[in-house]
């Protein structure tokens, strides 16, 4: 009852701790708290800016305004110096640089600091917006929850950018732009988990703002008031100047910034209050100069876009509020830079649409100051699609819609032709931080997969093993967690805190693994990036990750193997991930129900050896319960593209058609594929790893004629990186397996060639197989008891006759061969590794001069 409860809840959890959902449920949370944040700073500015305006018709404004503005600016910023020098300025291009993974700090500290310090400044009358506040702010509080709960990095970056996009969304009532603005500035990712997590955030984010905010943006209402807009072709010029200015006009505007944080920073002898205090005296000043209408920001936009403004106080607008927009932004006050540009923009647009009127008389002056908004945050930030998208969203006019594209794209294209960074990239090179663009969302992690990483031989137990068994299995390796298998299919994990649980428990009887094992353990695709391993690893703290196909086990990755990927890369060792320039191209498979616990691939090429290679195959299928791939590959020119060659298939499906009949015949999952390719190699290479081979059986002719080749150009080539077992053999014409010889030396190789020989031997309906040792010649007893252990456990598993011989000899590969001859063997079986298949072989050492030198098929075994 217990273990059936924990499989339940380990099921629930695990279908509620899914990465995709559990992104989403976090967008959610992260969107309602940057909606509420974000309405929390837009309803303090709002009340904090009325209370201005109503103090300043009470008392004298030239005395009012710059003493708020001075008392404001001390106190945001004595609270950004003391409690977070990162709250200062906009925010936008620091949440864009711990985007490009630059190390930034971006915490709940920051957020709190940024509200607080912004409702002074914004409250204060300074010219700023509160756009990049609640950007920095929404992202601030996505990465504090990236820390509270341990998630990758890739992760934990589409959690900021949904952060960032739902602090954009709640300033201007506009989800789409918010989400617009991550793909296109931000973040520049167009994935789908990061789409989904942007684009719920920034609609509960805007949902939340228009419930409970200000609506200080909606537009949509002044249209109501005014009309509709309307659009004509003989307005293009105009529309077009409107680009160009706005493009101009862009670039002024971002130099400006930058010049006057330099002019700031000379003035090194005032703290950072001063300056922002200095600044909202200066601005309390200028506006208590101006006409009332100048002492609300939010009001000025409005009347310009209402039409009653005159060309005159647009100008004015336009100038004054440039010149305190770059002091006040200079100084260091935390606010943004996109609700001026809107302000300025809107007034340039005005000044245009004066002078179509005066000339045409079409449109009204009102539609070229809301379409002058969308072109100078274009030229400002570098982002044409946001700019149409924020202003359409803020208006609702469809008629917009063209003029919008025609003026963003105009005042794009001249902005970057005179200077492509935007305004954050140059905040951020003025740091010293200059951001690449990348090829790839996270680097190597993102590029490799965990079929190309994973340890393909995996250690693994019995569901049905005992404790004791278990414990003792644990002993004797040093892995610490091993898979639990039950008819090849992963069926539960096992580790060495499970048998101290167990141990402290003190169970006893008859408990087996599948006891004290945690059932369907989390694992991975053979095609999951090592980023999205990474994620799961630290979502669920584990250590491995078992990789399946199905439920079939393929191998395991543990974050050793993703530490040892990232230090080759960081040593040189790994420079790129390269796709191959022409892969192979499947023309023709058929798949059986996957039932084995492996698969071996058999490459057909010559049908006179076809039949033997398959019959091996079948003997060794049976004895592991493996599956058998069967392979024909097509060789085109190398000037032709695999997938787009025509070929001719009918020798191939003959070739296959005899393997499908044997299968059935033996009752052996048989699948076969027809590939196209330039190279047999890596055709075969490249079926290894799609097909998770666990066993490679080739055939060779015994010769080659490719110089610096062991074997031949192929078989070198699967022997060196092929990431499996090979079995290569040379078949004689007499295709006899009565007689087998295998030579003993004892290391993993030959236990190997040792386990393999019962499944071989079985296709002799009564084979006699000797064993022989090789020894120097010497006065000293031979040590035979390898031997006599591999007599023994042969003769249990052979349906034969099974003999031992130990031979004095100088040379072990003569020794060998006289010893065949002598018994007229029909096979040898010999066991090798890599090296020794190729390194020595090269030599004239032992399985080389073998295969060369005997009459009979010979076998070799590579592990």
């Amino acid at each position: 009852m217990f273990v059936r409860g924990k499989i339940l809840w380990l099921r629930l959890s695990r279908q509620m701790l899914q990465p995709r959902r559990l992104a989403f449920a976090e967008a959610c949370l992260i969107g309602l708290v940057s909606g509420l944040a974000a309405v929390l700073l837009g309803q303090a500015v709002d009340w904090a800016g009325a209370w201005r305006v109503h103090v300043s018709y009470l008392w004298p404004a030239y005395l009012v305004l710059p003493g708020i503005g001075l008392v404001g600016g001390l106190l945001a910023g004595w609270l950004v110096e003391r409690f977070a020098p990162e709250a200062s300025g906009s925010g936008m291009s620091e949440v864009k640089a711990v985007l490009a993974r630059v190390p930034m700090p971006l915490n709940l500290r920051i957020a709190l600091v940024k509200l607080l310090s912004a409702t002074l400044v914004l409250g204060s009358g300074m010219p700023l917006g509160r756009e990049g506040p609640t950007v920095q702010i929404g992202a601030a509080l996505a990465n504090q929850l990236s820390n509270w709960v341990p998630t990758s990095p890739e992760h934990r970056r589409q959690l900021i950018a949904a952060g960032a996009g739902a602090g954009l969304a709640a300033a201007f009532n506009a989800p789409i732009a918010g989400v617009l603005f991550v793909v296109e500035e931000l973040l520049q990712d167009v994935s789908g988990i990061t789409l989904g997590t942007a684009i719920l955030a920034s609609f509960i984010a805007s949902v939340i703002s228009r419930l409970y905010g200000s609506h200080s943006f909606d537009l949509s209402q002044i249209n109501l008031v005014f009309g509709h807009t309307t659009f004509f072709a003989q307005e293009i010029p105009f529309y077009l100047i409107l680009g160009g200015l706005a493009g101009l006009l862009g670039i002024l505007f971002n130099k400006g910034v930058i010049a006057s944080l330099e002019m700031n920073q000379r003035l090194l002898h005032l703290s950072l209050p001063w300056r922002i205090g200095i600044v909202g005296l200066v601005s309390g000043i200028a506006i208590a100069l101006l006409p009332v209408t100048f002492r609300n920001n939010a009001g000025l936009r409005e009347i310009i876009l209402m039409g009653d403004a005159h060309w005159l106080f647009a100008a004015i607008a336009l100038l004054v509020q440039f010149t305190l927009i770059l002091l006040t932004y200079g100084s260091g006050a935390p606010g943004g830079l996109l609700v001026p540009t809107l302000v300025l923009g809107s007034a340039l647009g005005y000044l245009v649409g004066t002078a179509e009127q005066s000339c045409l008389g079409m449109s009204a002056a009102t539609t070229y100051a809301h379409v002058g908004m969308a072109a100078f945050f274009s030229a400002v930030s570098k982002v044409p699609i946001t700019a149409v998208i924020i202003v359409f969203e803020m208006t609702t006019d469809f008629n917009l819609v063209l003029p919008l594209m025609i003026v963003s794209v105009v005042a794009y294209l001249v902005a970057e032709k005179i200077d492509h960074r935007s305004l954050y990239d140059l905040l951020l090179e003025r740091k010293g931080i200059h951001i690449q663009k990348e090829p790839t969302t996270d680097g190597l992690l993102a590029q490799l997969s965990a079929a190309e990483v994973m340890q393909r031989r995996v250690e693994t137990l019995s569901s049905q093993m005992s404790i004791d068994e278990a414990v003792q299995a644990f002993s004797q390796s040093h892995h610490r967690n091993f898979p639990i298998l039950d008819n090849g299919k992963v069926v539960g994990i096992i580790t060495q805190k499970d048998l101290v649980t167990n141990a402290s428990q003190q169970i006893k009887g008859n408990t087996t693994i599948s006891d004290i094992m945690t059932p369907e353990p989390v694992t991975v695709s053979p095609t999951a990036t090592l980023a999205y391993v990474l994620h799961i690893l630290n979502r669920h703290n584990l250590s491995c990750l078992p990789v399946t196909e199905g439920r079939k086990l393929v191998g395991i990755i543990t974050r050793s193997d993703i530490i040892r990927v990232e230090a080759e890369r960081l040593s040189g060792q790994i420079q790129a991930i390269e796709p191959k320039s022409a892969p192979s191209y499947v023309v023709y498979q058929t798949r059986t129900p996957a039932t084995g616990k492996g698969r071996l691939l058999v490459p057909l090429s010559h049908p006179q050896t076809a039949k033997t290679l398959l019959e091996m195959a079948v003997a060794i299928a049976k004895q592991r319960n493996y599956e058998i791939e069967c392979l024909q590959v097509i060789i085109v020119s190398p000037r032709r593209i695999p997938s787009e060659t025509p070929v001719d298939t009918t020798k191939s499906h003959r070739l296959l058609e005899e393997a499908i009949l044997l299968g059935q015949k033996q009752r052996i999952p048989i699948h076969t594929q027809i590939r196209v390719a330039h190279n047999v190699a890596e055709a075969i290479l490249e079926t290894v790893k799609e097909r998770h081979i666990d066993l490679v059986l080739m055939g060779w002719k015994g010769t080659t004629s490719t110089p610096g080749r062991v074997f031949s150009r192929i078989v070198d080539t699967i022997i060196r990186q092929a990431p499996c077992d090979v079995v290569l053999a040379k078949l004689d014409d007499k295709k006899a397996f009565d007689r087998w010889l295998l030579p003993i030396a004892g290391g993993p190789n030959s236990r190997q060639a040792i386990k393999l020989l019962p499944a071989l031997s079985s296709l002799s309906s009564s084979p006699k197989i000797k064993l022989c040792q090789v020894f120097q010649p010497s006065n000293f007893t031979p040590d035979t008891r390898l031997l006599e252990k591999s007599l023994h456990f042969l003769q249990h598993r052979v349906n034969g006759k099974v003999l031992a011989t130990s031979v004095q000899s100088n040379s072990v590969s003569e020794a060998v061969i006289e010893c065949a001859a002598q018994d007229n063997t029909d096979v040898i079986i010999l066991g090798a590794s890599r090296e020794s298949l190729l390194q020595q072989a090269i030599q004239g050492n032992i399985p080389e001069k073998i295969a060369r030198n005997s009459n009979c098929t010979v076998i070799m075994v590579k592990t």
